[in-house]
């Protein structure tokens, strides 16, 4: 965030300083306001790329077994130009490397789940699936497993066989 605001200031300098620079070529002929106008307009642009870019740029970073489930995109009315192309604000991520399964339950799945959100911090949360039940629970205190891998404890959610997280686990390993 702090590299961002330092960026963004960086480019409302560049902005004033070449509208400067091309008002002394053109014989000072642009009025004096045009220096902040290209100052702001410059900053404007770099924190809209920045917001734009954020999602590309975190997910080229994920480790491989990291697969995007879902995506949820912001629409603004003070950013009027979302409502052209929202950008992606955050992100839902399965750790299929860390994919695990109880033999004597092949239709349930334990993955590990990743949260991700502009300006926030990543949140880890295991979450089991059952696949033919279409539905999941998030793993937390009070749940048990049995020996034959039953579970004990389970807030099971009821899902539409199309959710993407569960989607996801179920078409993994």
């Amino acid at each position: 965030m702090f590299v961002e605001l330092i960026a963004t200031l960086i480019a409302g300098l560049a902005g004033a300083g070449l509208v400067m620079l091309a008002n002394l070529m053109i014989g000072r002929r642009l009025p004096r306001w045009f220096a902040p106008v290209g100052a702001g307009a410059a900053m404007l642009a770099t924190t809209i790329s920045s917001e734009y870019g954020w999602y590309a740029r975190t997910t080229e970073t994920l480790p491989e077994g990291l697969i995007v489930a879902e995506t949820v995109e912001n629409r603004a009315l003070y950013r009027p130009w979302t409502y052209v192309k929202p950008f992606v604000e955050r992100f839902v991520a399965v750790d299929t490397v860390t994919l695990r399964n109880h033999p004597d339950q092949p239709g349930l799945k334990l993955a590990d789940v990743y949260f991700f959100g502009r300006w926030a911090p990543v949140h880890k949360l295991p979450v089991l699936a059952d696949c033919p039940g279409s539905r999941r629970a998030a793993l937390a205190d009070g749940i048990s497993f049995g020996t034959s891998g039953q579970i004990e404890g389970a807030d099971w959610i009821q899902v539409p066989p199309a959710d993407p997280v569960v989607r996801t686990i179920c078409g993994a390993g």
